[in-house]
């Protein structure tokens, strides 16, 4: 066995000294967000147990029904190896295991721990951070980014991940200032950008966030599919709140969607930016039905409810609703027969009614879209994605409140957002909409 160290200094055991660099890709791709993570696959070969788990995590990221058949093979050679590993290796096999097995807490227990003992095992504290957004727990991807801030305060993916902890814990001034350290120790911080955007989004600063985002596009080369669409999906919102829906439509067309059309998170930015449009009042021509053809190859899925939520109303709006109610039949069944009590109770009590609201969208009927959707809004934190992902469950249900006539409660719930949204065109024009059918506009002077 050979030893050396990673390139942030974490010792490493390898059969294969030259599977180094490969392994070095994995990591530095990952907590940068480029695709050269997939890199550590050339070193398959070695059946160190650092290699093969990292393999593994590659194959999951894959977030499909058959990302853990593809992993287990990897995971199995690394646990075979584990021996001959050091304990921080076996800790990162041990919390690629668990996640393979659909044991998130356990992970997210292993990776807590690593980020105590290892800190500058910055590629462990990441994929810690990916489970707990996916559960909904901010604080949690808070507290596991802070505890390697001592040890690494240097590297500016770190702070590119405490912003987006700071982010979704609604801490925005710490969140902005985290961002903004990061990109003055690297500019190409792409995180980093996507933190400082949500800021910017919940702050209401639309024409800065679009000058901002445009101004640190140059460097977004290199990246993995998802963090090069997410990043261009944000810029499309801030001109989606300034109308500029033709611009909108060429980022769609451009940037959004057909970079890996075969990838979960890429499936899931177009149905919302999509489904957006049209809550804008935007015709998108025939876009759905490419992006439906995609989404039918998920039915089964269920890995997690903020996709399987997506992927079923993209579906209902391409009009392919009897294979998105088999979808809702299988996110049921899916829901009944979960053990763990988090995830019984978020697939039962907040995936399946939001299932319910958002076909019911789709296919027109109001009320039951709106009854439904109110029911798992509440908790619709616990389905995973971020505030601004899980917006447009909200407005899906003000459309739905808005088409069902209950203008009374639409006015509360827009009005808040408009006044924290002042430079936004898209609200500013609903709320007319709003106050015309409340008999409200003379009085308010034309809004």
């Amino acid at each position: 066995m050979h030893t050396a160290t990673d390139s942030l200094g974490n010792p490493v055991t390898l059969h294969d000294p030259s599977s180094l660099a490969a392994l070095n890709d994995f990591v530095e791709g990952f907590i940068r967000c480029e695709a050269r993570a997939v890199n550590v696959l050339a070193a398959e070969q070695d059946e160190s147990a650092i290699v093969q788990a990292c393999c593994a995590a590659l194959h999951m990221f894959a977030e499909s029904a058959d990302a853990p058949r593809n992993a287990r093979p990897y995971l199995a050679r690394a646990q075979a190896a584990a021996g001959q590993a050091s304990e921080r290796e076996q800790r990162f096999v041990a919390a690629v295991a668990a996640w393979v097995d659909g044991d998130l807490p356990r992970a997210i227990a292993l990776h807590e721990e690593q980020a105590r003992l290892h800190p500058r095992d910055l590629a462990s504290l990441k994929l810690g951070q990916y489970h707990l957004f996916n559960r909904g727990d901010s604080p949690g991807m808070l507290r596991i980014a802070l505890a390697a801030l001592p040890a690494a305060a240097e590297v500016p993916y770190l702070h590119g991940m405490l912003a987006f902890g700071w982010e979704q814990c609604h801490l925005l001034d710490r969140a902005e200032a985290s961002a903004r350290h990061a990109v003055a120790l690297c500019r190409k911080e792409p995180w980093a950008h996507h933190a400082l955007a949500h800021v910017m989004l919940t702050q209401g600063r639309i024409a800065e966030g679009t000058d901002f985002m445009a101004s640190v596009s140059d460097t977004w080369t290199g990246l993995n599919s998802f963090m090069v669409t997410h990043n261009w999906w944000h810029q499309a919102l801030f001109l989606l709140e300034q109308e500029r829906h033709a611009e909108v439509l060429a980022l769609y067309d451009q940037q959004v969607w057909g970079v890996v059309k075969e990838y979960t998170q890429d499936q899931i930015n177009a149905v919302s930016l999509l489904a957006r449009l049209e809550l804008a009042g935007v015709d998108v021509g025939a876009r759905w039905a490419d992006v439906a053809d995609h989404l039918a190859l998920r039915l089964s899925d269920q890995v997690m409810p903020f996709l399987d939520l997506q992927y079923l109303y993209g579906l209902a709006r391409a009009g392919r609703v009897d294979e998105a109610r088999t979808l809702l039949q299988h996110i049921e069944a899916h829901a009944a027969s979960r053990t763990e009590a988090h995830e019984r109770r978020v697939w039962q009590q907040v995936c399946v009614p939001a299932a319910h609201g958002l076909l019911a969208h789709a296919c027109g009927d109001w009320a039951t879209a709106a009854w439904q959707l109110v029911l798992a809004l509440p908790q619709l934190v616990a389905v995973g994605g971020s505030h601004a992902q899980r917006d447009l469950f909200h407005q899906i249900y003000l459309d739905a409140l808005a088409r069902s006539g209950q203008w009374a409660t639409l006015q509360n719930l827009l009005q808040p957002q408009a006044n924290a949204q002042p430079e936004s065109l898209r609200l500013a024009r609903q709320l007319r909409g709003v106050y015309g059918a409340l008999a409200l506009d003379g009085a308010l002077g034309g809004m």
